[in-house]
Parts: C-alpha cells; sequence; structure tokens
C-alpha cells in the first residue's frame, strides 16, 4: 500500500479488481508517459515548455485523471516552510487553471500546497466534503471536479514541486493510480528539476556577461575622464558616480552614454 493522504473520515469504496488487461494497458500508458518525459530535452524549451509536456504525460501515466497541472516553487531549502513562492506552472487544461488560480492566488489552500508542504500525496474523492480545505473543496465541486491526486516532486530531501491530477467524478483515484503516478512522479522531478536548474544558470550566466560588459564599459568611461582630467582613476569613477546618483540613472548607462559621446565626437574630427 503506498503512503498517501487519504480523505479524512470519508470511507473509500472498495477498489475494483482490475483484469489482467486492464493492469497491462495501465503499465503500458505509464510506461509511455515515463517514455515522454525521458525524451524531454531540457535545453530545447523553457521552463514552462518543460511544465506543460510533464503535465500532459502525467495525464496518460495516472489512471482517472482528466487532466492534470504541474507546479513549481521558489527553492526555498529542504523545508518549504509555510509560505510557499509559485515559481511556475503549466496545466492541461482550462478547468485546471481555474482551479489552480483559486488555490494558488485567492484562497492560499489546497492539494498542491498540502502535499507540498508534507512532502506526502494527497488524495480525496470528494472534494466538496473534504475538511481539510473548507474554501477550496466547495469551490472546485461547484465547478464539477470532484476528485484530486495530488503528488509531490522530491529531490533527494527537497520538495521542488507538485503533480496535481483532478478528475469529473467522486473517488476516480484509487490505490493502484497512487502507485503509478508515484512511479511517474520521481522522474517527473528529475525533469524538472534539470530544467529549473538549467534556467537558473543561464540567468545567471547572463546576468555575469552583463555585469562583465558593464564593467569594461566602466573602465572605458573612467580612461576618457582620465584623459581629459588629468585625473586619477578614484577621481574618475567619483565623478561618474556623482552623475549617476544626480540624475538617478544607473552607473553603467551614465558611462555607456559618455564612451558613445566620446565616440561621436571622435568620428566627427575625422570628418
Amino acid at each position: 500500500m503506498d503512503d498517501y493522504d487519504a480523505q479524512p473520515g470519508r470511507k473509500t469504496p472498495l477498489e475494483p479488481e482490475l483484469s489482467p488487461a486492464q493492469l497491462h494497458s495501465d503499465e503500458l500508458d505509464l510506461n509511455a508517459g515515463l517514455s515522454g518525459l525521458a525524451g524531454i530535452v531540457a535545453d530545447a524549451a523553457s521552463v514552462d515548455e518543460i511544465l506543460c509536456q510533464v503535465a500532459q504525460f502525467a495525464v496518460q501515466a495516472i489512471p482517472g485523471a482528466d487532466g492534470a497541472g504541474v507546479t513549481l516553487i521558489q527553492p526555498r531549502g529542504p523545508d518549504p516552510g509555510e509560505n510557499l513562492h509559485i515559481q511556475a506552472w503549466s496545466v492541461t487544461a482550462d478547468f485546471i487553471k481555474a482551479i489552480d488560480t483559486l488555490q494558488y492566488d485567492k484562497l492560499g489552500e489546497g492539494p498542491c500546497i498540502t502535499c507540498i508542504r508534507s512532502g506526502r500525496p494527497a488524495v480525496s474523492g470528494s472534494l466538496g466534503s473534504d475538511r481539510r480545505w473548507p474554501h477550496f473543496g466547495g469551490a472546485v465541486a461547484r465547478l464539477g471536479v470532484h476528485s484530486v491526486l495530488a503528488l509531490p516532486l522530491t529531490v533527494g530531501e527537497r520538495v521542488i514541486g507538485a503533480i496535481n491530477s483532478y478528475a469529473h467524478g467522486r473517488d476516480a483515484f484509487t490505490e493502484h493510480a497512487v502507485h503509478l503516478g508515484t512511479q511517474f512522479a520521481g522522474p517527473a522531478a528529475v525533469s524538472v528539476y534539470n530544467t529549473q536548474l538549467l534556467a537558473s544558470t543561464r540567468l545567471r550566466t547572463l546576468q555575469l556577461q552583463q555585469a562583465l560588459r558593464s564593467r569594461a564599459v566602466i573602465d572605458q568611461a573612467i580612461g576618457i575622464i582620465r584623459s581629459r582630467s588629468g585625473g586619477t582613476a578614484q577621481e574618475a569613477f567619483d565623478r561618474l558616480t556623482r552623475i549617476s546618483q544626480r540624475e538617478h540613472i544607473k552607473l553603467a548607462d551614465v558611462a555607456e552614454q559618455l564612451v558613445e559621446e566620446a565616440v561621436r565626437r571622435a568620428r566627427a574630427r575625422q570628418q
């Protein structure tokens, strides 16, 4: 039996005995979803595009799902704490977008938030009567959605997000679905984490490149000021700083303007 948080106070209906053919079909769907994950090329798509692909594969891999969403949280160490910062999320259907908007932006409660905080799957077969989320459950039930399976995306000891599968019918996610969903969530977490890591690396590289370009322009501006004033490098830098503060312009922008002006004057003299 998989370790998960079931709906308190609700007696789950007996799980139907699945035929060998149905078990084989579910296994094929899971393998197809896992194969799709294996084929994701993180450097060929954005984080949002990767999350969308993972959500689509989740619908294929998890029995009973009518749609799914994948949520990525801002890294905050091993414990997400009470305040979650949603970095990105993607869904396979409009009704899930409406549900997640309620969960993240309006109510601050729901299965995704719960499973991220606990690090355990959360299952509900009747959202309208689920006392864990008194405001969320009723609102979602009025949308005609009654079942959810939320699976944490865990890398090492850290939860980086969640997969949220929803169904219109009641008690759509059995222990069998939890078992297959858990098998899918492990590799999915690795795919999402690698995408997140690559995006972060790209951002740091871009910031470093921008910093190096800014430093080069500032050094050029300092050289121009020194050639005109005969002062020291520190005096030239202080002059740039005063202009930046007076004009409320970034130091690098002040330097760039000065360099461009010097270039224009040099070209004008050559004409």
